[in-house]
C-alpha cells in the first residue's frame, strides 16, 4: 500500500533539514545533540527487559532477542579491532534455551569479558551474568534464583516432570561450573520457601550475591571497565589461563558422569 503524503513520517537523523534532524534526536535519544562517536576497542552488549525465545513477545514488552545477540558475539570473536566485551544486564529473565545459548556464547569467547548487573539479573539472566571471565553487581541490584517454569500446555504425565528436572539441571550445572557457588547451596537458595510471596526461591541483593559465591564483586561501571581493561592488558601479555575453553558436560542424560565432578557443599 502506498503511503499518502498526508500521513506523518518518522524524521530521519542526518536529513537535509537541521530542524528535522534535531527532532529525530529528541524523539530517539531525548536530547538535541547526538553523543560524539568515539573509537573504542571495548564493545558493549546490553541484555535488557525479557529474553525472547522462539515465540514473539507482545510489542510493548522490552526484549532482548537471541537472534540479534548471537551474531554480534560471532562478529566480535572474528573482529581484530575489538579487544574485550562488557555485558550490561537489567533483565527479568525469559526463555531458558535462549538465555543459555547466549550464556554459552559469552562463556566460550576467546576475548576477555566482564558482566555488570544493574537493576536486576533475574532467572535465566543469572547464567549470563556468571558466563563472563569476571562479574560485577551494583550495590542495589538484585538477582532472583528460582525453579524453572513452563508456560502454555502442560501434559500431566511423569515425563513432563522428568523433562523439567533435566532443564533445571542444565541451569544449575552451568551456574556451578562458572561461579564459586556450590551445587548444594545453590539448590537450597533455589527451592527456599517463605521469602517470595507467590514463588519459591531467593532474592539476592548486591553483596549477598557475592557472599554466596554467585558474583565476583560489588561494583559499578567504573570498576567493570577498569577490570575489563586489565584483562585485556593481561591477554595481550599472553597471560596463562585467561581463556576457559568449554568442556563437554553431562546433564542427567543417563550417560557416564564427567571425569571432573562438580563441587558439592554440605549444608550445616
Amino acid at each position: 500500500m502506498d503511503i499518502s503524503e498526508d500521513e506523518p513520517r518518522e524524521p530521519e537523523i542526518g536529513g537535509d533539514e537541521p530542524e528535522q534532524a534535531q527532532l529525530a534526536l529528541l524523539q530517539q535519544l531525548g536530547q538535541t545533540q547526538a553523543p560524539p562517536q568515539l573509537e573504542s576497542r571495548l564493545h558493549l552488549i546490553s541484555v535488557i527487559g525479557q529474553i525472547e525465545g522462539h515465540f514473539l513477545l507482545p510489542p510493548k514488552t522490552k526484549t532482548t532477542k537471541y537472534e540479534h545477540v548471537i551474531p554480534q558475539l560471532v562478529a566480535i570473536e572474528q573482529n581484530p579491532n575489538i579487544d574485550g566485551v562488557l555485558i550490561v544486564l537489567n533483565t527479568v529473565g525469559g526463555d531458558i534455551e535462549a538465555g543459555l545459548a547466549i550464556a554459552e556464547m559469552v562463556r566460550t569467547l576467546s576475548k576477555p569479558t566482564v558482566t555488570l548487573v544493574l537493576g536486576g539479573g533475574h532467572s535465566i539472566g543469572a547464567p549470563i551474568a556468571v558466563a563472563a571471565r569476571y562479574s560485577f553487581i551494583a550495590e542495589t541490584a538484585t538477582i532472583t534464583i528460582h525453579p524453572i517454569r513452563l508456560t502454555g500446555l502442560v501434559i500431566g504425565v511423569p515425563q513432563t516432570y522428568e523433562y523439567l528436572e533435566k532443564m533445571q539441571d542444565r541451569v544449575i550445572r552451568f551456574l556451578v561450573a562458572n561461579s564459586k557457588i556450590g551445587e548444594a547451596r545453590l539448590r537450597e537458595l533455589m527451592f527456599r520457601t517463605g521469602e517470595l510471596v507467590r514463588d519459591v526461591g531467593t532474592v539476592l541483593v548486591g553483596a549477598e550475591a557475592v557472599q554466596v559465591g554467585l558474583i565476583d564483586e560489588v561494583g559499578g561501571l567504573k570498576q567493570a571497565v577498569q577490570k575489563l581493561e586489565s584483562l585485556v592488558a593481561e591477554a595481550k601479555k599472553g597471560a596463562a589461563g585467561l581463556y576457559r575453553p568449554a568442556e563437554p558436560k553431562v546433564y542427567n542424560t543417563g550417560l557416564p558422569a564427567p571425569a571432573t565432578p562438580f563441587r558439592e557443599e554440605v549444608l550445616e
